[in-house]
């Protein structure tokens, strides 16, 4: 798979390490920055992989920030996007399972090195199981596709 891959300033270190695993388990990675610890602003590289998978020009994404709930915020926002912040093997493998997430989102200040690969490896192997998943992921694209939301 084409996976692109993008941090913010805190998520720096974690994102140089985790494109030596990706690469390892024989992937190819687009890194889409930053390319120091200097302050940026997480919406940005977020914009970029969201962008970058909505388009299909990668086939997943991998964002890190402090949290990961920031750059799932952001993610969320371009159609098509389904990011989910993964903080344990449970939840990596089950976004894929059932919500066929095509972003995840990890925290570098909260995941060990060692919790971080054990989640991105899950979320890579992990296939979406469709069915009655596809069903509800359907209407979400359709709530995703509508002019006016839902009350």
């Amino acid at each position: 798979m084409k996976i692109g891959i993008a941090s913010d300033h805190r998520g720096y270190q974690m994102k140089n390490r985790l494109i030596q695993l990706v690469e390892g388990l024989g992937h190819h990675v687009v890194d889409y920055g930053p390319e120091s610890t200097d302050s940026v602003d997480y919406p940005d590289f977020a914009g970029s992989v969201a962008s970058a998978v909505a388009s299909s020009d990668i086939d997943r994404g991998v964002l890190i920030c402090g949290t990961g709930i920031g750059m799932s915020i952001a993610a969320n926002k371009f159609r098509g996007v389904r990011a989910a912040p993964c903080h344990d093997s449970v939840t990596a493998e089950y976004s894929r399972l059932h919500n066929d997430t095509n972003v995840v989102c990890l925290s570098a200040d909260q995941l060990s090195d060692q919790l971080a690969d054990q989640i991105l490896q899950i979320w890579l192997q992990t296939e979406f199981e469709g069915g009655r998943h596809k069903r509800r992921l359907d209407k979400i694209d359709t709530i995703e596709g509508a002019d006016e939301q839902p009350a």
